[in-house]
């Protein structure tokens, strides 16, 4: 797969190996040099960022398990569709030119949930619809 790497506003293709993670697939390649979050240390981050928007902390958590970078520091990509991006899973091919306008880098954490506010303060919860059988039970109580 060809990927593009964006980086101190340069842009770069590379061919990329994907490898499986749970039910989540890998991008190596992409973001090595993003900070390495800990799981524990997004669900924090993620809480606090939407402590305003409960739901979206739900969606976080049924997207990526509260996961945004792994062990070897690369962005968990998304299994079924590997433009799924981050811990909100932003879809790189319906979002990338949105979020490069408005200068967000969806592989960097707060810009992953900023363009995730973004989305939802015009879409809902609609953009993340395939995990509502995971978090939309939970939708009623916020």
């Amino acid at each position: 797969m060809i990927l593009a790497l964006f980086t101190a506003g340069t842009v770069s293709a590379v061919q990329v190996p994907d490898t499986a993670y749970g039910n989540i697939a890998v991008d190596e390649e992409v973001a090595l040099s993003h900070e390495k979050i800990a799981v524990d240390q997004t669900e924090s981050i993620v809480r606090s960022y939407f402590a305003d928007i409960p739901i979206m902390i739900e969606v976080a958590r049924c997207e990526s398990t509260f996961t945004h970078t792994l062990a070897d520091g690369s962005v968990l990509k998304g299994r079924v569709d590997n433009d799924d991006t981050g811990v909100m899973q932003i879809n790189k091919r319906y979002h990338q030119e949105t979020a490069l306008a408005m200068d967000l880098d969806v592989y960097d954490i707060y810009d992953n949930m900023a363009y995730a506010r973004y989305l939802y303060e015009r879409q809902g919860t609609q953009p993340w619809s395939a995990s509502m059988p995971c978090w939309g039970q939970l939708a009623a109580n916020y």
